[in-house]
């Protein structure tokens, strides 16, 4: 993934599915080096957020 996509994402309504190592993941902030995102894992009371790379997020 790319980060205009990344962009486009966080501002859409839409649930879009990303997963990350093939878990289903929420983007929560494009980081201001625009090559990493946090994230954290999708689900009830899961809330530990991670930095990962962009580019190994992938949009199903």
């Amino acid at each position: 993934m790319d980060a205009k996509r990344v962009k486009q994402i966080l501002s859409s309504s839409a649930d879009v599915d990303v997963k990350y190592n093939g878990a289903s993941v929420w983007i929560d902030a494009l980081n201001d080096d625009q090559r990493t995102a946090t994230v954290h894992l999708r689900g009830p009371r899961l809330e530990e957020r991670t930095i990962v790379e962009i580019h190994e997020l992938v949009e199903e």
